[in-house]
């Protein structure tokens, strides 16, 4: 058996993952061992979360979250290089962008151990964002980059990355997707909300939510149209909004943070989407669903050259046109630029010839 160490960090990397160790389970050929940093601490992470969506369970947890970056990445890396000499793995894998990531890449390159890296080569071209930075310092440092789509791939090659180390998967994150798409359920409080009648929002990137002219402008912007819009209120979001001062419009319906399978539910039954961040961009296009993007850039250029995604930033005369001008083709969603649902298998197969 091949011993591998897989580093997550963050709910959504679970998720991803989940979906590759169980294609790599199915090939019987590896010892998968999960290491998870808690950077994200989530009170629903507990036994049921993870037998409810059929994810295995760490084997172990780090419980490293919270203080500033440098910090927080110092401090998992440290722990991390001494499981990885406990554990004498061959081969690593990381997932995305966040501190997880960057440290696991960074314990395994330090101490030889060859690095996969799933999501590899996405670029938002904005250094100013942390994910920006960990992403290029963990490709530059990864043996095999699995790149979700072709302009992925481009990227990688014009940062001079070796092309026998780019592979063209699609993206987990679909696989994910189509997994647990079936296990979507509602929320308890929205029991009254009719389907496809309401416009879901997510917020919590710091650079919408740290800054209050950008938070108060959003606001504005959801604010102006005559339609329900469903808000799981991040807590730092939360924190800002009464920090500033900000009013909530009436049209918005502040509810808690949903769970994964709630959260499913929301995309699939909403008219449309308006968020920003990153997995619900694509999420929104898994569940066919427009998505206003809240941002400036984004890493996920394909959804906006189809035209099912609009940026708007934090502008609120950007947001109100968007939503005022959300109808859309449906056969755009024809197209598949990431790939067919079945990037985990893939993966595995590739991991599986590596030596």
């Amino acid at each position: 058996m091949r011993k591998i160490i897989t580093i997550v960090g963050a709910r959504p990397q679970l998720v991803k993952a989940a979906a590759l160790s169980r294609a790599l389970a199915a090939r019987a050929v590896f010892q998968e061992v999960i290491i998870h940093t808690g950077q994200h601490y989530d009170e629903n992470m507990s036994d049921i979360f993870f037998k409810q969506m059929h994810i295995p369970t760490p084997h172990y947890n780090l419980g490293i979250g919270g203080g500033s970056h440098g910090e927080m990445t110092g401090r998992q890396l440290e722990k991390i290089e001494a499981l990885i000499i406990k554990e004498k793995p061959e081969l690593m894998v990381v997932y995305g962008d966040t501190n997880s990531t960057l440290a696991g890449a960074l314990a395994a390159v330090k101490l030889q151990i060859p690095i996969a890296h799933v999501e590899a080569g996405l670029r938002s071209f904005n250094r100013k964002m942390p994910e920006e930075i960990n992403r290029i310092v963990t490709d530059h440092i990864s043996d095999i980059l699995f790149a979700p789509t072709d302009k992925a791939r481009k990227n990688l090659e014009s940062e001079g990355r070796p092309q026998n180390s780019i592979h063209i998967v699609g993206d987990v994150m679909y696989d994910a997707a189509i997994f647990y798409a079936k296990l979507s359920k509602m929320p308890e409080k929205l029991e009254g909300i009719s389907r496809d009648k309401f416009i879901l929002c997510t917020i919590h990137r710091a650079e919408n939510t740290d800054d209050p002219s950008r938070l108060r402008s959003i606001f504005e912007g959801l604010g102006s149209i005559d339609a329900l819009v469903v808000l799981p209120l991040h807590p730092r979001t939360r924190k800002k909004l009464n920090e500033f001062g900000i009013p909530i419009p009436r049209n918005v319906y502040i509810m808690e943070p949903v769970g994964y399978l709630e959260m499913i539910w929301l995309e699939q039954n909403c008219k449309l989407i308006v968020t920003d961040s990153g997995g619900v961009q694509k999420e929104a296009y898994f569940h066919q669903k427009p998505c206003i993007t809240l941002r400036d850039e984004t890493e996920w250029t394909e959804l906006v050259d189809i035209g099912i995604n609009t940026l708007t930033g934090a502008s609120s005369e950007k947001i109100s046109k968007a939503l005022l001008n959300s109808n859309f083709d449906e056969d755009l969603f024809a197209q598949k630029p990431y790939g067919d649902g079945n990037s985990a298998t893939k993966i595995a197969a590739i991991l599986e010839e590596f030596r």
